[in-house]
């Protein structure tokens, strides 16, 4: 994430490595005390996160911002430990995950600076996770409170609950978007969240065919190509200035697989005929639904991070084309513009853009926000 980030700085901004590498910083923030004072003693984070900026090693974030005071800090936890599939598929339901508990660290960032605001996004399974007995949104409202900034109450962060697909994203994507207003400025959460709401487009909804129908069809090729350790299972893509658009490689199960499934609608079939499909088709048992296809005159659902694994949930909607969606498909439907490009392996690609806030969505947080701000300076 950290080389995509700086790499596209480079090759869309001008910036150069330098100055790329001082922008883009990697460090562990369960560290908080060193990554906010300084002092950094281990030599490999030195190495890749910070060894063109002296005053991070020594003095930390606080090194970075000076005595500039701050409007504003985004950021967010991880959302494996609060989604509700994750949960589901755990033993404890996600109950001893750390990950339930890194907003501490964000709570202590947000403390040392002192911003107007803060925001975070995470998935909707966050208002009703409860580690330890206790709903996480509770201990984020009382966190949060005890160092002098306002959210909304538990009860009512439904209203905070918002759709990337309002925000011409090409994608279902239902998340919860946390603002926080330290208390005794002007700014008001009401007003806040009213920006954000106005950013939401009234357009038709963007959809699956509007976001890749475009792209380069990649056909099953009668005979495999061997090239050394890679097989190539589907034609080239043909328009060269289009970059990460090929297709993984399918076997012959798979590919007879996606065109059935999607040449016979299965999306709409019961459950209990998905998982006997899936048992008829590989003998094995499931208690899930394994394949899903996309569909043309409508937005994707959801882009996970599972896409790394594989992208039996994510199957072409041309039933001839017989494949997964490509890592610049799944980008689209993410919003990223065709010239962004991922630097990494093939399944962590996939990850990245999983993981990612959609940048339509991401723009419009940022809009409303950034429209209030301005407002009150």
């Amino acid at each position: 994430m950290v080389n995509t980030l700086r790499h596209r700085l480079i090759q869309k901004w001008g910036h150069s490595e330098e100055e790329a590498q001082r922008r883009v910083i990697c460090f562990d923030i369960q560290r908080t005390k060193e990554l906010i004072n300084g002092n950094w003693t281990d030599q490999s984070i030195i190495e890749f996160g910070a060894d063109n900026h002296p005053d991070i090693i020594k003095r930390g974030l606080k090194g970075l911002v000076g005595r500039k005071k701050l409007d504003l800090i985004i950021g967010g936890p991880p959302c494996q430990a609060y989604s509700i599939h994750g949960r589901a598929t755990d033993k404890n339901s996600m109950q001893y995950d750390y990950r339930n508990y890194l907003f501490e660290s964000f709570c202590k960032v947000v403390e040392a600076f002192q911003p107007k605001v803060f925001v975070f996004e995470n998935v909707r399974g966050l208002l009703s996770a409860k580690p330890g007995g206790k709903l996480v949104t509770e201990r984020i409202y009382e966190a949060f409170d005890l160092i002098g900034y306002t959210i909304r109450a538990p009860k009512d962060l439904q209203t905070a609950l918002y759709d990337a697909v309002d925000f011409q994203v090409p994608q279902n994507r239902p998340r919860v978007i946390i603002l926080g207003v330290k208390k005794g400025e002007k700014i008001s959460l009401d007003e806040l969240y009213n920006a954000i709401t106005k950013e939401q487009s009234n357009a038709p909804k963007v959809t699956v065919r509007e976001a890749i129908g475009n792209l380069p069809a990649l056909y099953p090729l009668e005979k495999p190509i061997k090239l050394g350790r890679i097989t190539q299972s589907h034609s080239a893509n043909s328009d060269h200035s289009i970059s990460q658009h090929e297709a993984r490689n399918h076997g012959e199960r798979e590919r007879q697989i996606f065109y059935e499934w999607v040449s016979n609608n299965m999306n709409h079939t019961s459950h209990q005929d998905m998982i006997h499909y899936y048992f008829q088709k590989t003998g094995h048992t499931t208690l899930y639904q394994k394949y899903k296809s996309l569909e043309w005159d409508k937005p994707a659902h959801t882009i996970v991070a599972h896409l790394s694994k594989d992208g039996y949930m994510f199957i072409h909607p041309d039933a001839k084309q017989e494949r997964s969606i490509t890592i610049r498909e799944a980008a689209c439907l993410q919003s990223f513009p065709l010239d962004y490009e991922f630097v990494a392996s093939t399944p962590y690609c996939y990850k990245m853009i999983g993981n990612a806030v959609p940048v339509r969505f991401a723009q419009g947080i940022a809009s409303g926000i950034y429209k209030v701000l301005d407002k009150h300076k």
